[in-house]
């Protein structure tokens, strides 16, 4: 199976019937493009979930350690982690029954996201939320 993203119009689909997102890798830091992506799609109305560990908020949010953690309904996980956290990011979203997916920048992992694309997940990769998906993207404007 070779992996496939969605078009712009499953993209916009997808982000419209969305509210809560989990960021995996969220920083606290200002100036890292995680707090941004995150901080934009706050201000366009959405849930931001952080899920870093040692942290215990972010942008008014409780954080939490890992997405098992997270009590509340996850519409969606994005990944502010390097590559080789992929894998087990994806086992997650399986157990949990996560059904989407968003790979930011640079976070490629071709065999876990034909994984969890057999999963039954929309899988997103390589592609920044804020600006392939935002109101840059012209999704959610």
């Amino acid at each position: 199976m070779h992996f496939t993203k969605p078009s712009q119009t499953e993209i916009c689909r997808m982000l419209r019937a969305i509210r809560n997102i989990a960021v995996v890798g969220l920083s606290p830091n200002i100036d890292r493009p995680s707090f941004r992506v995150a901080q934009g799609m706050q201000a366009l109305g959405y849930r931001i979930i952080p899920v870093r560990p040692k942290v215990t908020a972010v942008l008014g949010e409780q954080a939490y350690p890992d997405l098992a953690s997270v009590p509340h309904k996850i519409d969606m996980v994005d990944v502010f982690r390097a590559p080789e956290h992929v894998p087990e990011i994806v086992d997650a979203c399986i157990a949990l029954g996560i059904k989407t997916l968003w790979l930011q920048d640079g976070v490629i992992h071709e065999e876990a996201a034909r994984r969890a694309q057999a999963a039954g997940i929309t899988v997103v990769m390589d592609m920044c939320l804020w600006r392939d998906g935002g109101p840059c993207g012209n999704c959610v404007a």
